[in-house]
């Protein structure tokens, strides 16, 4: 009787715990029905902070999407502002005062030392001297500002022809000004005689052992900018070179060429063979002519078996001429260089000898002299079907005064990278170019990226006057009140690291030039391969680099006593995190800062320290922060003149990837 009483209870038992695993396996299920939504909507990495589970899984979760397809916004939802205390400093910034707050008061403690540092720091002193002046002058004399853009519109008259004779050409330092530059149908024609050859022992001609010569014979015409860039070497928009002896090859040749800020392009060199059939010509013209050459042996032996061949079939043959290089040793020619429509022509005593097609960074009135130098006596110039006017060569005549190129103005948040573009004062033309190229991506006009241009004080108080109304009209222009010098260049990059910190207050700062084009997603996404807790230093790096003790770019034993330079990011472009900005800065108003006048050197100098005293620095190296031009899927192209950084930006936005425009 009991049996049955317990079996009852036991089923009955089971039942129940059947039910109460049932209700707790229910329970289970709605905990996890709640987390996972939770887990993708938070991440990984608040459920596991080892092995594969974090990191690698989150981002094996968007593999293909089209957030690897376009740059990373800054996120909008949670956004980082800016403290309290510090949003006075973005004043700094507003258009009304476009003055940088960096001050040089001459009181560093090295200034009187003999470790090579004391003399850009004696200069620089000068410098915020002769700013401080100009400065108020800009406030003071509004009365003039009026009288300049008043003036700044009118067109320059310019005659028709101009003539000189060698005498005055001579006089004026071999130099020809065409005020209005060229047109389609100008033309020039020189009358002149190469001189006899003479010794030369230049090993830039020649590899030359010590005690030998050559016989050298050769003169340079050039087309120059004269007013496309004020107080530089113009540009060469045309450079050719007739080499009559003296040339590597030891034959007679013609050299083609353009120069860009001491950048040249590819040349384009006739060695006395005729263009291929399959090339493409120059309005009608081939690029090179044929002219006779001293191991044309065979050709008289094959042009005597084609003619029997010919008269023996009676097929009529064209006569064709074997003309001789178009210059001789002391011998009168008569050279003519006109504007076409898709290139210059040169013809020599009537015959043409070379068409050099026109390059992507300059046009017909951009050609404002004409240059001849070398082994050459001038007998007379003329110039002739030239523009009759022209739009004044004032600086405003490169400015497209449209709201649509107007910065945005900075929001009250962090931005994920700031640029700082360093500049000349009388650079509107590249100016212009940027803002209409690069500075338009949507990351830039999101102020995501934050751009802006660093300029000092001309020395010519006409553009200073131009600098500040363009710099008050577009609101991207920090002027640094100093008078501008090439050794000072350090200065700006400084500016550029305060304004980084203390105004945009950017996670990453970047410098580049002015003829530097930027890819800003590119550059954004290098960037995001680096770990947020790491301070980077990215670009174009060199290592192991000596310093040049002779020629232009010489560097004294007292500036700089050491064989190497410390590894250091080609000044073009490259990349610093905002840790590395603020110790510049701070050292900088602590008069601990050592100012060199090589910019990037100064700046491997100053990560080198950093990276000493604090927390390591990533340094990461890539070509593709280009120093020299343009290469494929680049990060950052220099020596890009405004007309090229136009053609790349079309390019990238036509073709949706990078593509050069090097010719030039």
């Amino acid at each position: 009787m009991k049996r049955p009483k317990f079996d009852l209870f036991m089923s009955l038992s089971r039942q129940r715990s059947l039910q109460v695993l049932i209700l707790l396996g229910l329970c289970y299920v709605f905990l996890v029905g709640l987390e996972v939504p939770f887990v993708f909507k938070n991440g990984f990495s608040l459920v596991s902070q080892e092995g594969f589970g974090a990191g690698q899984l989150e981002r094996s979760l968007v593999v293909g999407s089209e957030e690897e397809k376009r740059a990373p916004n800054r996120p909008l939802d949670v956004p980082r502002k800016v403290p309290s205390e510090l949003k006075n400093e973005r004043k700094i910034s507003e258009i009304k005062n476009p003055l940088s707050s960096l001050v040089f008061d001459g009181s560093y403690v090295n200034m009187s030392s003999n470790d090579g540092f004391s003399g850009i720091l004696k200069s620089a002193k000068e410098a915020f001297e002769v700013g401080k002046k100009f400065w108020k002058e800009l406030e003071l004399y509004k009365k003039e500002v009026g009288f300049v853009e008043s003036s700044g519109n009118k067109s320059e008259e310019c005659p028709q022809s101009i003539s000189m004779t060698g005498s005055d050409f001579v006089g004026k330092g071999r130099m020809m000004v065409l005020p209005c530059g060229l047109t389609l149908g100008s033309h020039l024609t020189v009358v002149g005689r190469p001189k006899r050859a003479h010794q030369e022992n230049d090993p830039k001609i020649s590899l030359l052992k010590e005690g030998q010569f050559l016989m050298v014979s050769q003169f340079m015409m050039e087309l120059q900018g004269l007013k496309t860039v004020d107080g530089e070497d113009p540009p060469r928009i045309l450079h050719f070179n007739p080499r009559l002896k003296g040339d590597w090859s030891g034959k007679p040749v013609i050299e083609q060429n353009t120069c860009y800020r001491m950048q040249w392009g590819t040349a384009q060199r006739c060695d006395g063979w005729r263009s291929r059939d399959d090339e493409e010509t120059v309005d009608g013209q081939v690029k090179c002519e044929k002219w006779t050459r001293d191991n044309d042996t065979n050709h008289s032996e094959q042009s005597k078996a084609s003619w029997w061949l010919n008269r023996l079939v009676g097929r009529k043959k064209k006569v064709d001429f074997d003309w001789p290089f178009p210059f001789s040793e002391d011998r009168l020619f008569v050279l003519t260089l006109s504007a076409g429509l898709e290139g210059y022509h040169v013809n020599v005593d009537g015959r043409h000898v070379t068409s050099f097609p026109y390059r992507i960074g300059f046009a017909l009135e951009d050609a404002t002299g004409l240059s001849l130098n070398g082994d050459i006596d001038i007998d007379s110039i003329f110039a002739a079907s030239l523009p009759s006017s022209h739009p004044s060569f004032a600086p405003q005549r490169h400015l497209d005064m449209s709201n649509r190129w107007k910065a945005p103005r900075l929001l009250d948040q962090p931005v994920d990278l700031f640029i700082g573009i360093l500049s000349a004062g009388n650079h509107f033309d590249e100016r212009m170019a940027i803002r209409r190229s690069w500075m338009q991506h949507h990351l830039i006009k999101s102020s995501n990226v934050v751009a802006r241009f660093f300029v000092a004080l001309h020395a010519r108080k006409d553009i200073n006057v131009e600098l500040k109304k363009e710099a008050e009209f577009f609101g991207d222009i920090v002027i640094v009140p100093f008078m501008d010098n090439y050794d000072l260049v350090v200065l700006k990059t400084v500016a550029i690291c305060e304004y980084g910190v203390h105004v945009a207050f950017a996670k990453n700062i970047m410098k580049c030039d002015d003829d530097t084009f930027v890819r800003v997603d590119a550059v954004i996404k290098e960037i995001n391969k680096i770990p947020e807790n790491r301070s980077l230093y990215v670009g174009n790096i060199n290592y192991y680099h000596k310093p040049l003790r002779n020629g232009k770019w010489a560097v004294t034993y007292e500036e700089w006593p050491e064989e190497d330079y410390p590894p250091y990011a080609n000044g073009p472009g490259y990349i610093i995190s905002s840790a590395i900005a603020n110790f510049i800065v701070s050292e900088f108003n602590s008069h601990k800062l050592k100012l060199f006048k090589m910019e990037d050197v100064s700046m491997g100098m100053w990560v080198e320290k950093f990276n000493s005293s604090s927390s390591p620095v990533q340094y990461v190296h890539s070509l593709k922060f280009s120093q020299a031009g343009c290469v494929d899927d680049y990060y950052t192209a220099h020596y890009q003149s405004p007309r090229q950084m136009i053609c790349m930006w079309n390019k990238l936005q036509q073709l949706s990837r990078p593509q050069c425009c090097n010719m030039r």
